[in-house]
């Protein structure tokens, strides 16, 4: 491979200059091609999520950018990719062939980033950049386990392969919203000008849930609400929005906040109407939308981009594993965070597990 030559630019350039977000869209449709990772949905993420001192790195061989990277500090002499929780991966992208490991490595050796003794590309999908091993100047750690659906066949035989327990359940909440006379309703909204609306009414559904007692729910008036109707409306011009609405008796008790691109259909967030969690609202809504989309044949996988639960496992059997690299100057500071790292294992005391979200909701 030939040596990357960097450029270090401010973050808000890559908003204000055309051929950067056309280099950084060319690289995002090489590996992935995903629309939560466009230069446009990191335009509106950086002044939102962002501290303002993030950098943007551009790596180029004989004048040709191949490499793109979002960078923030991530601690004294550390660097990693710029990683709102929002957005399910780091942000980097890359031609399809350029080892993560080999790029992560120049940005360190060149003194690109400088300052730095460690930088780590965070939330990386081995579907498009597969996982390597360990070597001594750097580390991949797991991050989490993800699910999706494959459309193959028809719905029923996707549904016949279904446990036992769902489908009675899905009858049973079927006819018990028939015998008590509730009307049930999937209304889905693509235009832009339908976004404001619906981020909103899902937002009202959030308030109420467990989200808004940790402060994390979306509202009109919070840095989440701005984030997500501005991605939405600037995704539905480009149609690549998608927003499934549940609704009994005319009113909204679900919502799944989706992108879809190139035959790929992203969920960035789900949530339902907890005071009838009873009724499987969330489940009721997954299941048309997976029959719509079966029977549309237009979108060839699902990503659900959140940590695998149990209610994923009911819908689908597969999983991978996202994961973090970490590459580090020297071998010899990789060695010195190691046993940083172990020595703070043995002198603080397990913490408990985090109790679990509620079924069907995702990450913030």
């Amino acid at each position: 491979m030939r040596p990357l030559i960097w450029k270090n630019l401010p973050a808000t350039a890559l908003g204000q200059s055309t051929d950067l977000k056309a280099d950084w869209d060319r690289l995002n449709a090489a590996r992935g091609n995903l629309p939560f990772l466009s230069s446009q949905a990191m335009s509106i993420a950086l002044p939102v999520f962002g501290l303002g001192t993030e950098r943007l790195m551009v790596g180029q061989t004989n004048g040709r950018t191949c490499a793109m990277l979002l960078l923030t500090h991530a601690g004294k002499l550390r660097w990693q990719t710029f990683q709102p929780s929002q957005i399910p991966l780091g942000a980097c992208v890359a031609d399809a062939g350029l080892p993560i490991e080999a790029i992560a490595d120049s940005l360190l050796q060149t003194g690109a980033v400088k300052l730095g003794l460690s930088l780590s590309v965070t939330q990386i999908d081995p579907l498009f950049t597969p996982r390597s091993e360990d070597t001594p100047s750097n580390r991949h750690d797991d991050y989490i386990a993800t699910a999706w659906v494959d459309f193959v066949g028809s719905f029923d035989d996707y549904w016949a392969a279904r446990g036992k327990n769902l489908r009675q359940n899905m009858r049973k909440q079927r006819n018990k919203l028939q015998a008590e006379g509730l009307s049930v309703e999937m209304r889905v909204w693509r235009n832009a000008a339908d976004m404001p609306g619906a981020i909103a009414r899902y937002g009202e559904l959030e308030g109420r849930s467990w989200k808004a007692q940790e402060g994390t729910a979306i509202r009109p008036d919070n840095d989440q609400g701005r984030f997500y109707t501005a991605l939405f409306q600037n995704a539905a011009e480009q149609a690549e929005a998608v927003v499934y609405e549940y609704l009994f008796d005319g009113k909204t008790v679900a919502s799944n906040l989706c992108l879809q691109r190139a035959g790929t259909l992203v969920i960035l967030k789900t949530t339902y109407d907890e005071t009838i969690k009873a009724y499987s609202p969330a489940f009721l809504l997954n299941e048309e939308i997976l029959q719509a989309l079966f029977a549309e044949q237009q979108i060839q996988r699902l990503e659900y981009y959140g940590k695998v639960m149990e209610w994923h496992t009911r819908w689908t059997d597969n999983s991978r594993t996202l994961y973090h690299l970490t590459s580090f100057r020297h071998s010899l500071v990789k060695q010195l965070a190691q046993a940083i790292a172990s020595r703070r294992v043995h002198k603080t005391p397990s913490a408990p597990d985090p109790q679990p979200a509620p079924p069907a909701t995702n990450a913030a």
